[in-house]
């Protein structure tokens, strides 16, 4: 691999950590938290049940991706992870995966979603297209400012988390003491617990939490990255474990779970003007804007480094030579960076089209590619095991819990990921993806 020792540490672990925090709760706890309870039938308990089985994909899974992160802070996160820790065919598999489907598909979907919160906070009744429109346009400028400005990205990342942070807080806590929660969670619906159709709550839950492995992408220009990285994957999952359920449970107790399965994203402005008025449900709109902006935004981090750090590895990805050249003037990839937009607009288009004509009932084109995630990274699990067994991890918690149950949640992420009945698609694509590299990087090496 080629080694680029000019690019500069630019982030801090408090970005780190604001990454984690800001790319995971964005718009999926907002726009989700109807899919949970329609998936749960109401259930607010069970459906709180739900966050924390698959809370346990992401807590354990970043401890267990923390410590390959702890021994590299190599161009690429999870890429070099895989390079370093499995073997080059994998890692190029694994970076074609997150490349063509696992950045875009959820880049698309989150700049969708700004769309949709701006029709809501204008009260503008347009359509899917103004949204996808106003999405798309705000991907472009996010692209852009990120390549220009990178730290001004940063301080995106930054100020955005700590801002989005507070309708969480203010309407899960303020539905908790306005709202009848013991009564909310005593409601339960046994004939629920006795279907599995509350699995397929896991599919938004783990979308909700997904995001968190971007933040490995900028590990190589983390200061200090072999310990700022775990310190930041054990910290961010925490935090935003107990924040989605104080949400979830303030919310749902609040306006009734009636309300938020009918109302869809509309509910967070009911409960917002119910508990302050008109005034204040704007207000509590245009935070979760921001807080969708910070989502978008972190993404994009990740995402236009991504070719870059593919094309620094010998036959890893097409037009190497164009797309690995660093800016000196930006110290960014740029063609990395125009390459990464491309692909989301693509990604966006299929977006419009699958919302358009309601091709996937309940869910969106970003829902599988987390599923399918989720396996590729237990393949990194399954290698900090044997770490431990060779004795190069010395902790039994961090060598043998750790990694076990992130591989029992990515097995319960993945369950909820099947209830979508077009999952077989994606699973074929991303096989179909996957061989592809393999051949293109076969090919490659006999050059």
């Amino acid at each position: 691999m080629k080694e680029n020792k000019d690019i500069t540490k630019k982030y801090g672990l408090l970005t780190a950590i604001t990454m984690i925090i800001g790319v995971c709760i964005g718009s999926g706890i907002f726009f989700k938290s109807d899919n949970v309870l329609v998936a749960t039938g109401g259930n607010i308990l069970l459906g709180v049940v739900c966050f924390v089985l698959a809370a346990i994909s992401i807590i354990f899974g970043c401890l267990t991706i923390g410590e390959l992160a702890a021994h590299t802070d190599k161009v690429g996160g999870l890429v070099s992870y895989a390079e370093l820790f499995l073997n080059r065919k994998i890692a190029c598999a694994m970076g074609w995966f997150q490349t063509f489907i696992y950045y875009p598909t959820i880049s698309s979907v989150v700049a969708w979603i700004i769309g949709v919160y701006i029709n809501i906070l204008f009260n503008l009744q347009a359509g899917l297209e103004f949204e996808i429109i106003v999405g798309y346009g705000f991907l472009l400028i996010c692209f852009i400012y990120n390549i220009l400005m990178p730290k001004f990205g940063a301080f995106i990342q930054n100020s955005t988390t700590f801002i989005k942070l507070i309708p969480l807080f203010v309407l899960g806590a303020l539905g908790f003491i306005f709202g009848d929660p013991i009564s909310g969670l005593a409601n339960t619906d046994h004939s629920v617990l006795a279907g599995s159709g509350w699995i397929a709550a896991l599919g938004p839950i783990a979308y909700s939490f997904d995001g968190w492995i971007v933040t490995t992408s900028i590990s190589h220009e983390v200061k200090n990255a072999k310990k700022n990285m775990p310190r930041a994957l054990m910290l961010g999952p925490l935090i935003i474990l107990s924040i989605y359920v104080l949400y979830f449970v303030g919310i749902s107790c609040y306006i009734g779970p009636e309300n938020v399965m009918a109302l869809g994203d509309a509910h967070v402005s009911l409960a917002a003007e119910k508990l302050f008025g008109p005034a204040f449900s704007k207000a509590i709109l245009i935070f979760i804007v921001i807080s969708v902006i910070g989502t978008v935004n972190g993404l994009v981090m990740g995402y236009i480094r991504m070719p870059y750090s593919l094309s620094l590895r010998n036959g890893m990805f097409p037009f190497s030579k164009q797309i690995s050249k660093l800016d000196d003037r930006f110290q960014m990839p740029i063609n990395s960076a125009i390459c990464s937009f491309l692909l989301s607009t693509f990604w966006m288009i299929i977006h419009y089209l699958c919302t358009k004509y309601n091709l996937l009932f309940n869910s969106d084109i970003s829902e599988g590619a987390v599923g399918i995630s989720y396996i590729l990274y237990t393949l990194l699990y399954m290698k900090v095991i044997h770490m431990y067994l060779n004795k190069e991890i010395k902790s039994k918690f961090k060598g043998i819990v750790c990694p076990v149950l992130a591989i029992i949640g990515s097995i319960i992420i993945l369950s909820g990921s099947l209830q979508n009945k077009l999952f077989i698609l994606y699973f074929l694509l991303s096989v179909f993806l996957f061989f592809y590299s393999l051949h293109y990087y076969e090919k490659k090496q006999k050059k």
